[in-house]
């Protein structure tokens, strides 16, 4: 099955499929950047974003040279901001090193590269013939296999990790790889896949024996949990008051945000000016803006500063903070 895969695929793949910024280039920089951002988010939401961040930052040397809060910015809206400190950090040791890692192990060791992201840049950038295993590949694997397997489950992941690397094309492993995750992508979907558009359909079991929609399978799924926030809307003048998230929050430490009642102990909410709700992994935030009056005296030891929403771009703004002034028709 191994050749009959690898071949429908390549042929599949070079009769169309989605053109985005980052399959015109074999350069490494590029293809970590565009890997970095694709963790968890979908390929239309991260385009204009890459094309900002490569803009700015057309090399790794750029990168590194850049301060933390200027890529923030540009990363803001685009959610789980580890990912751009680990990418800056990433940065940083290339440029010490003098020279962009080749190899997946030796890509592994780089701040927040895993095992998907280390893959994916050793095959389309250097032909190294490594499988990458995301979560559309596993959801092909699984269908392919007809496998039950719980694929939050370590040994299903490494069996199906196993499928793929029997399937790889060794001559033209970042092509073979592309093919695959785009194939879940955009036919083998999660819900409602495309099965007879997919090139692969013959060979499907999943697909023979009536499968589909059960597959993959995905064991200890966490509830989300619910929580309800107010958020001030403190004004001077055109400004308004803005507090920046300590290191010592796990959510978005940097970032700047409208403050809560918990943050100006001294001063009294006002008349609500709307609601809107923000999700946030596992989390589903419901969010009451109210307005309120300028404190005489801000807290010690916290940070704050007065903010015109007109240079809002120039700084990490949490996206609950723009949903926020775009209630209140400042932004």
């Amino acid at each position: 099955m191994k050749r009959r895969v690898s071949t429908l695929l390549a042929r599949w793949y070079a009769q169309g499929h989605r053109d985005l910024p980052w399959r015109c280039t074999a350069d490494p920089y590029s293809i970590l950047v565009s890997e970095i951002m694709l963790q968890q988010t979908r390929a239309a939401a991260v385009v204009p974003y890459y094309h900002r961040f490569r803009n700015r930052f057309p090399t790794v040397d750029a990168l590194a040279a850049a301060a933390e809060p200027e890529v923030l910015a540009l990363w803001s809206g685009l959610g789980y901001y580890s990912r751009a400190r680990n990418l800056l950090a990433a940065a940083r040791q290339i440029a010490a090193r003098g020279a962009f890692p080749r190899r997946y192990d030796e890509l592994r060791q780089l701040p927040g590269v895993g095992d998907y992201t280390a893959a994916a840049v050793a095959s389309i950038a250097f032909a190294e013939p490594c499988p990458v295993v995301d979560g559309n590949v596993l959801r092909v694997v699984a269908r392919m296999e007809n496998d039950a397997g719980d694929i939050r489950s370590p040994q299903t992941r490494e069996r199906f990790r196993a499928v793929a690397q029997r399937w790889l094309d060794r001559r033209r492993p970042g092509a073979f790889n592309q093919a695959l995750m785009e194939l879940g992508a955009t036919v083998c979907l999660p819900r409602q896949p495309l099965c007879p558009q997919c090139p692969l359909r013959a060979q499907c079991r999943a697909f023979e024996h009536g499968s589909v929609n059960q597959l993959p399978v995905k064991l200890g799924r966490v509830p989300p949990e619910r929580i309800e926030a107010i958020l001030l809307l403190v004004r001077r003048g055109r400004c308004i008051l803005l507090r920046q998230r300590p290191a010592s929050e796990r959510r978005m430490p940097g970032f700047w945000d409208l403050p809560g009642p918990e943050h100006l102990p001294t001063v009294r909410p006002g008349v609500p000016l709307g609601q809107f709700r923000h999700v946030i992994t596992h989390h589903r935030y419901l969010f009451t803006v109210r307005s309120a009056s300028a404190p005489r005296r801000l807290p010690v030891g916290a940070h704050f500063r007065w903010l015109d929403p007109g240079d809002a771009g120039s700084i990490p703004l949490s996206t609950s903070a723009k949903k926020a002034l775009r209630l209140a028709g400042l932004l």
